[in-house]
Order: C-alpha cells, then structure tokens, then sequence
C-alpha cells in the first residue's frame, strides 16, 4: 500500500509483533490496511479501534475480526499458540480501569502469553488488595493500572518482588487531569525499580510485560546452535 508500509519483520528483530493503532486513522484507511496485510501474517492486532469506525468497516472484515468493545481492541486471524511458563498479573485499581487493563490483556493474549486479572483491589480498600497479594506474588511480572492518584502502583511496588509496570489512567475527577495527576505520581514513587507507561497505554505496558517474559523464557532455554535459521520471520498466509 501506498500509505503504510508494515513492518512484517520487526518480530524477528526484538520478538513483537506490529500492531496497528487506529486513532487518528479513518475506517477506509483501517480497512485498506487490513486488506493489505492479511496475506503476510498469521494474525494482526488492532488497537483503539472504535466501535462506529469498527461498525464503517466493510462487512466481510467486521466478520472476520474479533472485536472487544471495552479494550477497543480487535484480532484478525490466530493469536499466537501459549507460551509456557507462569502467567502476568494484571491488577486494576477500580472497575473504571479495566478498559485499559482489557488492553493489555488482549495483547499479552494475541501474543500467546498467559495472564491472570485482579480487577477492584484499589488502596481505598486495602484489604481487597492484600486478600489477593499472594497470588499476585506468584507472577515473575506485574501490571498495575490506576487512575487518580494511582498510589496502588506504589502499594504493589513496595509488595512483591516481581517486575512492576506502572499503567497510569484517565480515570479521575477534577485535579486528576486526565491522568496527569497518575502518571506524575507513579513518576515520583518512592517504590524502586517501577517503569512507568504512558497513560492509558495498556498496549505499551503488555509490550513492556513481553519483552521480560521473552528475555526470562530465552535464558530458561539451551543456547542455540549457530548456522541456524531461527531469526527467519515467520510469513503464513491467513487464507489458508
């Protein structure tokens, strides 16, 4: 296509796939896009695709993908086959979190990785948090969405030992401004060692999530014989 040019070999560079991110795009160029890829991937990942520009795309591919409303997230094709090994908690502060959080899930999901949710476990509760921190525990990574003073991701952060990334959000009245007010919190954490994702970019703190999970199953793994063709990029038809 004239106006995007895929990436079809970035999971053989640093093991994720392309995603296309749909805000700012119109249906029609959405849709092009689907068409143009469909015949080089396995699957494809589209993020914050609404649902009236979901609705405008022409039905042949409004069937063919798995769309989520909540996440504003869809999947053409397969997700990729589950990775083994233990799965990522993804902890929510409030039920308004989840959307962001359902973002992250669907992408941990598309790339074949195992994850387990814990929605509302707020601190203003805190309780609910501390009911549910052993199994948290058990995940070697942690993604912590929160919006106002998003002060659950210093909570968690001061609780496990696990990698930790903060996902700010939107949610909040007034002084939260739009996340401003999680982000700069989750920015001055007292809690060490705490990455911080962009607000409301559940997408990013998957990729984040990813990359650890790859890095952790890789030294798990004997060390590869040389002359091999293992960094080939994997191209498989959909309509087959």
């Amino acid at each position: 296509m004239a106006d995007y040019n895929f990436d079809f070999e970035r999971r053989s560079r640093i093991g994720l796939d392309e995603a296309v991110f749909c805000a700012g795009k119109s249906a029609e160029q959405v849709a092009a896009i689907v068409a143009g890829v469909r015949q080089g991937v396995t699957g494809l990942l589209l993020t914050r695709l609404d649902p009236d520009k979901f609705a405008a795309l022409p039905p042949e591919q409004r069937n063919a993908l798995d769309y989520d409303p909540m996440s504003r997230t869809a999947i053409l094709g397969r997700p990729r086959s589950q990775e083994p090994g233990p799965a990522v908690a993804i902890v929510m502060a409030g039920t308004s979190d989840v959307p962001m959080g359902r973002e992250a899930a669907r992408t941990l999901g598309f790339n074949g990785q195992a994850h387990q949710t814990f929605t509302d476990v707020g601190v203003a509760g805190l309780w609910r948090l501390l009911d549910r921190i052993e199994e948290i525990r058990q995940a070697p990574v942690v993604i912590v969405a929160a919006g106002m003073d998003a002060a659950l991701i210093s909570v968690v952060g001061g609780l496990v030992s696990s990698a930790v990334i903060g996902l700010p959000t939107s949610v909040g009245y007034g002084v939260a401004a739009g996340g401003t007010t999680a982000l700069h919190a989750g920015l001055a954490s007292c809690a060490p060692g705490v990455p911080i994702m962009n607000i409301d970019n559940g997408y990013g703190a998957a990729c984040a999530a990813l990359r650890i999970m790859n890095m952790l199953r890789a030294s798990e793994r004997p060390a590869a014989k040389t002359g091999g063709d293992h960094h080939q990029s994997e191209r498989t038809d959909l309509a087959s």
